[in-house]
């Protein structure tokens, strides 16, 4: 497969118009057979659910090829399953696990002159997400969905690719206990726009939210799950009922114990004891991990010993452990990666 010309390591993190995409519709009561489409439009009443009400969620997983020229997908499996239960709580029809695995493989086929070549630094990103389109003004859910699937090839989540980021403790809550905060809805992601802007005007990479009920434990970032190590080389990761189930994340501890023999924990993290941690690192699908290198809580600075130079040691080795799975340099897990 000959690939598009582009100057893949000068991508970032951006929308890039693909050939083809995933459009499939839900209306009286089943899903149609869907299929791929050259149109990026989307065409719906002025008065569509998702307008009104923000009914609507999505998924994010990358393609890429790997050092042996396949072009494969890390876990979609996964991100089915994330969707199925995010549509529950949010009433809208589930988009079934078979058929969202095989629109992946569908769309990543049509598009695989767009995924980046191996040793780029670049992949292509699939954004799966499905709204309530038919007109509902009274508060309710839709009865007529869309799930769609659109690709774009990126470059590192954030500037800079791997320099530690610079994080600020937040005042804002990202979501409520009992809430949203577990599900990848569109709703969560609106409210942390106005936090992020205003980290961002500060100098800040991110916002470190806490818990709502306490301020007193770690949750995640706005878009991402914390990582943490002890300066005895364990990895640690909060545990909440109000944070997303990252893909990543879960990946990453089960590389910790399987592949490096690491102890790893998941647990509530108290804000009180993030001084002591050795390393930090924020990780998700767009930026795999990123490194942390001081969290600022209202002037006073917490600094990792790890620093701002680069990935603390710990870090580094999950990261590099991980992409190498992902980029067939490692054996994957069984089920981990599919080829399309």
């Amino acid at each position: 497969m000959e690939k598009k010309d582009i100057d893949w390591s000068g991508l970032g993190f951006g929308y890039v118009k693909t050939d083809k995409r995933y459009v499939a519709n839900f209306k009286n009561g089943a899903w149609d057979e869907g299929g791929l489409t050259d149109d990026a439009n989307i065409v719906m009443n002025e008065c569509a659910c998702v307008l009104q009400y923000a009914q609507t969620c999505f998924e994010g997983l990358k393609a890429y090829t790997t050092e042996d020229g396949r072009t494969v997908c890390f876990r979609p499996d996964l991100n089915a399953d994330r969707m199925y239960n995010t549509a529950l709580r949010l009433e809208m029809p589930p988009f079934p696990k078979d058929k969202f695995v095989d629109a992946v493989k569908q769309v990543v086929k049509a598009n695989e002159a767009w995924v980046p070549p191996y040793g780029s630094g670049a992949t292509l990103y699939l954004r799966p997400y499905l709204f309530g389109i038919n007109p509902v003004i009274g508060v309710k859910p839709a009865e007529d969905y869309q799930f769609r699937i659109f690709t774009t090839p990126v470059g590192p989540y954030f500037k800079g690719g791997a320099k530690p980021l610079t994080l600020c403790v937040s005042d804002f809550d990202r979501a409520a206990p009992h809430g949203t905060g577990h599900i990848k809805a569109g709703l969560n992601y609106a409210m942390s726009l106005h936090p992020i802007v205003e980290a961002h005007k500060a100098g800040y990479a991110e916002n470190m939210y806490l818990d709502a009920a306490t301020r007193t434990k770690v949750e995640e970032t706005g878009g991402a799950n914390f990582i943490f190590v002890t300066k005895d080389n364990k990895v640690v990761t909060p545990k909440s009922n109000s944070i997303l189930p990252s893909i990543t994340r879960r990946s990453l501890m089960y590389v910790a114990k399987e592949y490096l023999g690491l102890e790893a924990e998941e647990r509530e993290v108290y804000f009180d004891e993030v001084k002591d941690f050795a390393e930090c690192g924020l990780c998700g699908t767009a930026a795999v991990i990123s490194p942390v290198g001081k969290i600022v809580d209202h002037g006073k600075e917490i600094c990792f010993p790890s620093g701002m130079d680069e990935m603390g040691p710990v870090t580094k080795k999950l990261y590099d452990t991980l992409t190498g799975i992902q980029m067939g340099r490692l054996e994957a897990p069984e089920g981990w990666i599919v080829e399309i």
